[in-house]
C-alpha cells in the first residue's frame, strides 16, 4: 500500500518547521484531494497552537481544531512519569488512525525535543511516527553551524532513523548561509538520501508587530489595519536627544521611546513625511505610559502615513530584552513571507522528484500497537461474541472490561451469575455489558450433551459421560461455539492446552482438507511482525504435516494482513546439509510448494539467512524469501517454543499467541501465565478469526 501520512519534526528551535510543513502541504494539497493536518503533541491546550491555526485557515482544511492535535505537553510527561507511554502512544494512534481513515493523507508535525523534559531519554517524535507509519522528515537547523558539523549531523539523524526502523522520507536543511551551502553542497554530491539544502532568507526570521504585541502582551495605542504585518530590521532605544537620536534610524526600526519624550515622538513622526529620512516600522512605550493629549492630537491629525504605537508594563531596559527573545512567526495575514518562503521551497526542492515518492513509497514498517490496533480495527468493525470459560479468573475480568470499552467484541462468561458479578464489583470492574450463563443450570445442557453424544457415540461415548463432559467448562463453551451460541472461545489462563484443545478436536473439527490443528505465534518486533510456527502444539511432525502446518500459517499471515514469505528452517541452508532432519524440512518444501505454487516458500534455510539480507546475499543470492522472510517454520516443537521464548525475553517482542489455525471455528489457547493485555489480544484474534 502506498503511504498515506508524513511526520515532520526539528529537533532545535528555529528550524523552520512551520516552513518546510507549508511547502509539503503546497505539495500534497495540489495532488491530494483531502489532506487532514495533525500535531500529536501540542504546548498547551489553554491557547490555541499557532502551527495548527495557520495550516487549517491557510489551507482550509476540513477538519475542525480539536481533531488536529492529541495530547498536550502536561499530559504526556504525566503518562511517561506514570509508565503508561504505551497507552499513550495507543491513544494517539487511536486519534491518528481516525483522520488517516477519513481522509486521503495526513500531513503530522512533530514538537521540539527541548520542549519535553531530560527524563524522557529517547526520541519521542521517532516514536511514535514508528507507531503511525509515516516515513520520517526532519530537519537540521543550520545557522550558524559548519558544513563539516551539519554533514556529520545529516549522517547521525539517518543511521539513527534507521535504527529505530523509521522509513526516512528526506532530511531538510535550513538556514544556511550561502558559503556554508557551497560547501555542504559539495559533500553531499554524492550523497544518495533525499537532502534539500535551504538557504537563509533573513527576512524570514525578522519580526512583526503582531509578533511584539503577542509576545508582550502589548496594549495596541495606535494601529493601522494593516500595520501588524509590518516587519521588524531592528530594536533601538529613544534615549539620546532628537537631534543626535535621528542619525541612528534606521529603515524598519522599532523604536523603544518613554512617552514622555514627546520631542522624539515627534521627531518620528516627523521623518515619516520626510524623504530624506527612513521610515520606522513602530514605536513602544515602556512604563504603561500613554502621549501628553496635545502630542496625541498631533499624532492624529497625520491622516496620510502613521506608524503603530504600543505600550508595554515594563521599563526599556527589560522591554529591549524582552523583544530580544521573541522568534518570529509566519501567520496567515503575512502575505509576504510567505510567498517569500514558499518562493524559497520551491526553488530549493526538487518537488517533482517527492511527488513522485509519495506515490511510489510503500512503508514496511508495523509496530506492535499498529498491530494491535489494526486487530481491535478489523474485530471491532465486525463484532463477534466471544465466549470466556475461565470467569473465576482474574485476568480474564480484567480483560473482558476492556474488550467491552473498546468494543472490540461481545463477552460471554460461564458462571454462576451473582458469583461473577461479585467477583467483579469487588474489583472495581463494569461488565454488566457482558452475558454471563451458569452452564450448570443451562436451559441448552440437554441440547448440548445430546449433540456430543451423536458427534462421539461411534468411538463408544454414552449419553451420560456426554452429560458429564457438558459440566465441565471447556467442553460446555466449545458446544456453545459449534453450535452457533457464540462465535469463538478464549480458554486457557487456568486450563491447560490439552483441556482447551481436545474439546475443539472433538466437537468442532478440522477444517475440509486440513489434516492437523497448529498453532502460530505472532512475534511483534520493534517494527516488523514475524509469524512463528508450530511452537505450542505438534511434538514432532513429519514432512506431510510440516508442510501442512506452513500452509496453515502462511495463510493466518496473509489473514492478518502480513505478506507471506515462508521459510521452512533447519540448521543448513540450501543443498548443503544433510541428515534425516534436513531431508524431512526438504521434502516438506517440495509438497508445500505442490501443494500451494502461488506461494514464496524457501527452504531448507537457517534462521539468519532467513531473516537477514546481508547472510542472505551470501548463501542464497538469488532466493525471493531469503532475508525477507515474515513466516518461520520450525522443524519441531523442541526447537519452535525455544526460539520463540529466546527472541521474546532478549529482544523484547511481544509474542501474542499461540493462535490456534486448521479448526473450523475459533477457539485459541492462553498460556496459564498470561497477562491481561494478552488476553485481550487473544479474544481480538479469535473474533476476527470468527469473521473470516
Amino acid at each position: 500500500m502506498k503511504i498515506k501520512s508524513l511526520y515532520i519534526s526539528a529537533q532545535e528551535k528555529n528550524a523552520g518547521t512551520l516552513f518546510v510543513t507549508m511547502g509539503m502541504m503546497e505539495l500534497l494539497k495540489r495532488n491530494i484531494h483531502r489532506v487532514a493536518f495533525f500535531r500529536p503533541i501540542i504546548f498547551s491546550k489553554d491557547t490555541k497552537d499557532g502551527d495548527i491555526t495557520f495550516i487549517l485557515q491557510k489551507y482550509d482544511l476540513d477538519i475542525p481544531y480539536e481533531d488536529a492535535y492529541g495530547f498536550d505537553i502536561q499530559y504526556v510527561e504525566k503518562m511517561i512519569a506514570a509508565n503508561r507511554t504505551n497507552e499513550l502512544l495507543n491513544q494517539l494512534i487511536t486519534q491518528f488512525k481516525k483522520l488517516e481513515n477519513e481522509y486521503d493523507f495526513v500531513l503530522c508535525e512533530g514538537i521540539r525535543r527541548s520542549f519535553l523534559t531530560t527524563t524522557i531519554n529517547y526520541d519521542l517524535n521517532i516514536k511514535i511516527a514508528q507507531n503511525f507509519a509515516s516515513p520520517y522528515i526532519n530537519i537540521i537547523n543550520a545557522k550558524n553551524t559548519t558544513a563539516q558539523d551539519i554533514y556529520e549531523n545529516i549522517l547521525i539523524e539517518n543511521e539513527n532513523l534507521l535504527s529505530e526502523g523509521c522509513t526516512h522520507f528526506a532530511t531538510f536543511v535550513n538556514r544556511l548561509s550561502e558559503e556554508t551551502y557551497v560547501q555542504l553542497h559539495e559533500k553531499l554530491k554524492d550523497y544518495e538520501l533525499s537532502t534539500y539544502l535551504l538557504k537563509e532568507v533573513p527576512e524570514l526570521d525578522l519580526l512583526s508587530i503582531e509578533d511584539v504585541m503577542e509576545a508582550l502582551d502589548a496594549k495596541v495605542l495606535l494601529l493601522g489595519e494593516k500595520d501588524h504585518t509590518r516587519v521588524i530590521r531592528e530594536v533601538r532605544v529613544g534615549a539620546m536627544s532628537l537631534d543626535n537620536f535621528l542619525a541612528h534610524i534606521q529603515e524598519d526600526d522599532l523604536v523603544i521611546v518613554p512617552a514622555d519624550r514627546s520631542d522624539i515622538v515627534v521627531g518620528l513622526f516627523a521623518a515619516l513625511y520626510s524623504s530624506a529620512y527612513p521610515r520606522i516600522s513602530g514605536i513602544v512605550f515602556p512604563f504603561s505610559m500613554q502621549t501628553h493629549p496635545n502630542i496625541q492630537k498631533l499624532i492624529e491629525g497625520f491622516k496620510e502615513y502613521n506608524i503603530p504605537i504600543l505600550s508595554v508594563e515594563t521599563d526599556t531596559y527589560k522591554t529591549a530584552k524582552n523583544i530580544a527573545k521573541i522568534h518570529a512567526r509566519l501567520r496567515i495575514n503575512s502575505d509576504r513571507k510567505i510567498a517569500l518562503a514558499l518562493g524559497l521551497f520551491n526553488e530549493s526542492v526538487d518537488m517533482q522528484a517527492i511527488e513522485e515518492k509519495i506515490a511510489k513509497s510503500v512503508s514496511h514498517v508495523m509496530t506492535p500497537m499498529m498491530f494491535e490496533y489494526q486487530l481491535f480495527e478489523k474485530a471491532r468493525l465486525d463484532k463477534k461474541r466471544i465466549v470466556l470459560p475461565e470467569s473465576f479468573d482474574e485476568r480474564i475480568l480484567r480483560a473482558a472490561e476492556i474488550i467491552l470499552r473498546r468494543g472490540v467484541a461481545e463477552i460471554i462468561l460461564l458462571g454462576k451469575e451473582d458469583e461473577v458479578k461479585t467477583n467483579y464489583l469487588l474489583l472495581g470492574l463494569d461488565l454488566s455489558g457482558a452475558t454471563i450463563v451458569d452452564h450448570l443450570s443451562s436451559e441448552w445442557m440437554e441440547e448440548f450433551a445430546q449433540t456430543f453424544y451423536e458427534l462421539r457415540k461411534h468411538k463408544g461415548l454414552s449419553f451420560e459421560v456426554a452429560k458429564d463432559s457438558m459440566s465441565h467448562e471447556n467442553y460446555f463453551a466449545t458446544m456453545m461455539v459449534y453450535l452457533g451460541y457464540a462465535d469463538g472461545m478464549v480458554s486457557g489462563a487456568v486450563h491447560s492446552t490439552s483441556e482447551t484443545i481436545r474439546p475443539a478436536l472433538q466437537i468442532i473439527k478440522t477444517k475440509p482438507g486440513i489434516s492437523v490443528v497448529s498453532s502460530v505465534f505472532f512475534m511483534c518486533l520493534q517494527t516488523k511482525v514475524l509469524v512463528y510456527g508450530d511452537c505450542a502444539v505438534n511434538q514432532d511432525p513429519d514432512a506431510q504435516t510440516l508442510a501442512q502446518i506452513a500452509l496453515s500459517s502462511a495463510q493466518t499471515a496473509e489473514a492478518f494482513g502480513i505478506e507471506a514469505k515462508v521459510a521452512m528452517l533447519s540448521y543448513s541452508t540450501g543443498e548443503s546439509g544433510f541428515g534425516a532432519d534436513v531431508e524431512k524440512v526438504r521434502e516438506a518444501t517440495h509438497i508445500l510448494k505442490q501443494k500451494a505454487p502461488h506461494l514464496l516458500v524457501e527452504g531448507p534455510i537457517q534462521y539468519d539467512a532467513a531473516i537477514d539480507k546481508k547472510v542472505a546475499a551470501k548463501k542464497l543470492p538469488n532466493s525471493k524469501v531469503a532475508g525477507e522472510a515474515s513466516v518461520f517454520i520450525f522443524p519441531d516443537l523442541n526447537t519452535g517454543n525455544n526460539t520463540y521464548k529466546a527472541v521474546q525475553r532478549s529482544s523484547g517482542a511481544i509474542a501474542i499467541g499461540p493462535i490456534l489455525q486448521g479448526l473450523n471455528k475459533p477457539v485459541n489457547d492462553l498460556s496459564r501465565g498470561c497477562l491481561v493485555e494478552d488476553i485481550v489480544n487473544t479474544v481480538a484474534i479469535t473474533a476476527i478469526q470468527a469473521g473470516q
